[in-house]
């Protein structure tokens, strides 16, 4: 996919001067690093459901099976309404 960005000049030029010093393109370093950024959400996001389901596992408690319906609850909470 080809993107169109606004960069100022001077910045522009110091970047591809970076380039060329690390034996790169421009286009490589801004593809290497949106392909880290979304590696890196990704991470993030993995670390965070493990640490809620260990969380879970440790303070969680069984409640027991269902005893209720969707709709003993609609009906409980028409009742409350028609008081």
């Amino acid at each position: 996919m080809n993107i169109t960005l606004s960069i100022d000049e001077e910045i522009m030029k110091k970047v591809r001067k970076i380039a060329i010093d690390k034996n790169t393109t421009l286009t490589a370093m801004v593809r290497d690093y949106l392909t880290a950024v979304a590696k890196s959400d990704a991470g993030v996001k993995q670390e965070r459901v493990a640490a809620l389901k260990e969380s879970i596992g440790r303070h969680g408690r069984d409640l027991g099976p269902r005893t209720w319906t969707r709709d003993d609850l609609y009906e409980d909470r028409l009742n409350r309404y028609n008081r």
